[in-house]
């Protein structure tokens, strides 16, 4: 079996929730059989390399056209086509992958989320189509109504009201454009099939690579010196720059009074001026980072704070698999198939999330059951191997009909 891999951008370095699922789920693939992955890059990125891309048959990276020109923007105020779509038109692009597809034979085709739509019809028209696969790494029209209804200025509002609506259009085109889809969650399959009930839309949950984060430690180990707090994100991601700004505004004041021991570490690439200017003497913004394994091993427990915002949070599962606790709002820890107060301590509210600490901080029992239940769960559910193995399986349970 011969699958064409196709991503939006380059799967390396792996610094965005997108491209860790992109890179770990498209290499576990590669182990099983040929691939050849597509990938977009921003016009002047660098082209990446890495010996994690080696088992790959083929890598071929074309350059898009420039994102968020007048253009694009008038015609995604004005337009049937939203903007986050029309950013990645490229009729460059189209051209070489009918090439690509034209010159050798691929058994399946795959295509990482709505960002890829205008390349649907590319693998389509071909006289004799490969099986298509559409991987949602999340429902993008609901995302950008929780932003319009957390936003306060009333022109982005409109835009953004406009735009969820053009995003849901362009997603029943996408779920209608193929027969086989992946989600990351229940409820997002749920979600889909209330929109096209007779669409074949199955769960592949996030992951982690649990063998790379599992050098766990026991909470007397971690508390040895001052303990941490720590959330991990893209720091140019809205919903992270959200959830941090009011857990360091409405949160940290009052657990850092009742805890002065404590210190709180923001790690994830990107800052602006808004998030570095959280930064004090009991708050670190470390900005990119090469490795954040080392600040997971040196955590107490991590907060995922956030409050707009849809998907799975790999921030958790990687939280898991180092064996940390995670304190996490209700929301985010949406899709992900968690239990208060057995693998996770769920909190909306600042006197709820300093509640929880202070447990975490007087139990040592709770902490220990909550480090090695997050451990289970992911070990068990959402290894990035085995889950590449059921990708593997759906891909070629759908070429096998196709041929029939």
């Amino acid at each position: 079996m011969r699958i064409l891999f196709i991503c939006p951008h380059q799967v390396w370095p792996p610094v965005t929730g997108a491209r860790l699922r992109n890179l770990h789920l498209s290499a576990a693939l590669a182990r099983r059989t040929a691939v050849t992955l597509m990938q977009l890059r921003a016009p002047g990125e660098e082209v990446s390399d890495s010996a994690e891309l080696r088992s790959f048959e083929r890598i071929v990276t074309l350059e898009r056209e420039r994102s968020y020109t007048a253009g694009k923007i008038i015609r995604g105020l004005l337009g049937p086509e939203p903007l986050p779509v029309l950013n990645y038109r490229s009729e460059n692009v189209a051209r070489s992958l009918r090439r690509i597809l034209l010159e050798e034979p691929f058994d399946a085709v795959q295509l990482e989320g709505l960002h890829l739509l205008p390349y649907l019809n590319t693998v389509k028209e071909l006289p004799d189509p490969p099986a298509i696969l559409i991987d949602w790494h999340n429902i993008e029209s609901e995302l950008m109504r929780r932003y319009a209804a957390g936003e306060k200025n009333w022109p982005k509002k409109l835009v953004a009201r406009r735009t969820a609506v053009l995003l849901e259009q362009a997603e029943a085109r996408l779920l209608s454009g193929a027969r086989l889809h992946t989600v990351a969650s229940d409820r997002e399959r749920d979600a889909l099939l209330t929109r096209s009930s007779q669409s074949d839309v199955r769960v592949l949950p996030n992951g982690v690579d649990v063998s790379r984060f599992a050098r766990r430690q026991q909470q007397g180990e971690r508390a040895g010196a001052a303990p941490s707090l720590l959330f991990v994100g893209s720091m140019d991601y809205h919903a992270n720059i959200d959830g941090v700004t009011w857990f360091t505004k409405q949160v940290w004041p009052d657990l850092h009074a009742r805890f002065p021991d404590v210190t709180f570490s923001i790690v994830g690439r990107e800052p602006g001026p808004g998030i570095r200017g959280l930064a004090s003497e009991s708050v670190r913004v470390t900005g990119t980072v090469e490795d954040v394994l080392p600040f997971y091993e040196r955590a107490f427990a991590v907060i995922v704070p956030l409050r707009v915002g849809g998907g799975t949070r790999l921030k958790i599962l990687e939280a898991m698999a180092a064996g940390v606790p995670v304190i996490s709002t209700y929301l985010g820890a949406e899709g992900l198939d968690v239990h208060h107060e057995r693998d996770i301590l769920l909190a909306d509210s600042p006197a709820e999330i300093i509640s929880a600490f202070s447990r975490l901080r007087a139990d040592e029992r709770l902490w220990s059951e909550l480090a090695e239940n997050g451990f289970q769960l992911v070990r068990q559910k959402y290894d990035w191997e085995s889950l590449g193995e059921q990708l593997y399986s759906m891909h070629q349970q759908q070429v096998a009909v196709a041929s029939t």
